[in-house]
């Protein structure tokens, strides 16, 4: 027997598992061989796997439902209770505008500044995006749950997710584990955002069916993605060739994302990023979008925005010193080479033009 348990915020008790718990009681009474048990907060369902997957979308669906209308009656539980796995999944639930998807334990995903809110109107008003920010802004979590979203809502059949594969200070040939085992802990940060809302049994189905991918970007070389909702993640560590692959995968119904952050580009030096000369080539090619986030943005604990307006002044401050430090030692240069001319002029008798270039 396997168990299970979910985690009920941001919501009224009452109002969910309705008088003297009855709502839960119904939906017990719906699966004989498995429990359902109510305590505070907390839902516990003990039962066979399968059983415990099909509850847990059932309570996700609800959870969704109170969300929007506020409310769980017994007529709820039972017109959940009838429908189809298929009608449950593929209901469109948008309880307000600026909510984007319920998360796995109920919880409100949606935007929390106005470049996220922004980024979420050019994403549902562009086929391919291009977004730029600091760590912590949340371009990897909003572009996830947009993606999700697309897949509740039966907008695209697939996601697909990449990032590239960059090392740094150590070679994967001498990390330990297979190949998957190399490469898990660069692509960590999807999953994360994933278990955040998608409950894991379904999570764990999308992926063994090809329904949600997640893989280094290597792996979409030759392919056409269609029908997809396509992330490319840290694309500021991508090179020329390697961002024009991914781009030219994109299929007729695809809509794709690619993000980046200028701030942290781990390619060798001297290596151009391949994100920054895209965006440079195709700033004027119609129909696409370009999102640009700010320290403002950081949505993570209110160091990490001190944290990154430190950098940055520590960035254009360098760019300062070392641009003074260029002119300083060009005008050295240029009154040694005067010096010497005028030595040689000393020593042949001719005069030496000052304002001529040198």
């Amino acid at each position: 027997m396997v168990e299970k348990i979910i985690i009920l915020e941001n919501m009224s008790l009452v109002d969910f598992l309705g008088p003297d718990n009855q709502n839960i009681r119904q939906l017990a009474a719906a699966f004989p061989g498995s429990k359902i048990i109510s305590r505070g907060n907390e839902i516990k369902i003990q039962g066979q796997t399968e059983v415990i997957a099909r509850i847990n979308d059932l309570l996700s669906s609800l959870i969704e439902h109170y969300h929007q209308y506020g409310q769980i009656t017994d007529k709820t539980v039972n017109q959940y209770l009838s429908a189809t796995s298929e009608e449950a999944e593929g209901r469109v639930l948008a309880a307000s505008p600026d909510v984007i998807l319920f998360g796995a334990k109920g919880g409100v995903i949606k935007a929390k500044t106005p470049n996220q809110q922004k980024l979420v109107d050019t994403v549902m008003s562009h086929d391919l995006t291009f977004t730029l920010g600091p760590a912590g802004t949340g371009k990897t979590y909003i572009s996830v749950a947009l993606a999700v979203r697309a897949l509740k809502n039966k907008e695209v059949k697939k996601i697909i997710i990449s990032r590239p594969v960059v090392e740094a200070g150590e070679s994967l040939g001498f990390l330990p584990g297979d190949m998957k085992e190399k490469v898990d802990p660069y692509l960590r940060p999807i999953y994360d955002a994933l278990e955040d809302m998608i409950p894991a049994e379904k999570l764990k189905f999308y992926q063994e069916n090809k329904i949600i991918e997640i893989a280094p970007l290597a792996y979409m070389r030759g392919r056409t993605l269609n029908n997809a909702f396509v992330l490319l993640d840290e694309a500021q560590n991508t090179t020329p060739s390697q961002i024009k692959m991914f781009l030219t995968r994109m299929g007729p119904t695809a809509k794709v994302m690619v993000n980046g952050d200028r701030s942290q580009i781990d390619l060798p030096t001297r290596q151009k990023s391949g994100l920054m000369q895209a965006m440079d080539i195709l700033k004027n090619v119609q129909g696409i979008g370009y999102v640009e986030m700010t320290s403002e943005d950081v949505v993570r604990h209110r160091l990490v925005k001190e944290i990154v307006e430190a950098y940055d002044k520590f960035d254009t401050e360098e760019m300062t010193q070392q641009a003074q430090q260029s002119g300083q030692r060009r005008d050295e240069r240029h009154e040694r080479r005067l010096l010497e001319l005028q030595q040689q002029s000393a020593s042949s008798g001719l005069p030496v033009n000052q304002e001529q270039p040198l």
